[in-house]
């Protein structure tokens, strides 16, 4: 189950706004979610459902947007409002081909597709709970129409561009 939300909150609510997209999905599930729900987290600090194994979830969260993912394997979720992109993270998150696309990609669209590719790497990363500290440059995307392409199997990608491009929320779950 996939929750969006675009809602104008305070940085600092935020998270908490994530955590109440995360309670109304696990609704649909029959589980009771709140701050006294007991959560385990892995060696990366990736959380987990205690008593519920079974279930994964993920949350992202950006300037006026928050997105819940729920689903039976291990996933990961991005969002991002798109703004001008920095090459310096460019250079050292992304492969030689994403950068060969990135330099191939109108003027006008560049800043949607550095997101794009930043969200998808976001999203796997924390598909396999490792988050950052994994070599971003490693994993490889590139898009075939609507398809999305990975150098990593046993991953299924799904991308949301939302609002003519102002914001991008990207999926990964384990297949």
């Amino acid at each position: 189950m996939l929750l969006i939300s675009l809602m104008d909150v305070e940085k600092k609510q935020h998270h908490a706004h994530a955590h109440s997209l995360l309670r109304e999905c696990l609704k649909k599930y029959g589980i009771a979610y709140d701050e006294n729900t007991p959560v385990v987290k892995n060696e990366m600090g990736k959380p987990s459902l205690a008593e519920h194994p079974e279930i994964f979830y993920n949350l992202s969260h950006a300037d006026g947007i928050a997105a819940c993912y729920v689903t039976d394997a291990e996933c990961g979720i991005d969002c991002e409002r798109v703004r001008p992109y920095r090459p310096n993270v460019m250079k050292r998150a992304f492969s030689e081909s994403e950068r060969q696309l990135m330099e191939d990609t109108p003027d006008a669209e560049r800043d949607l597709m550095f997101f794009r590719l930043w969200t998808l790497k976001e999203s796997f990363v924390k598909t396999i709970g490792i988050g950052i500290s994994y070599p971003l440059a490693d994993v490889n995307f590139s898009f075939i129409g609507d398809n999305i392409i990975c150098n990593e199997k046993n991953f299924l990608f799904r991308q949301y561009i939302i609002r003519d491009g102002e914001y991008v929320v990207s999926l990964c779950k384990k297949i």
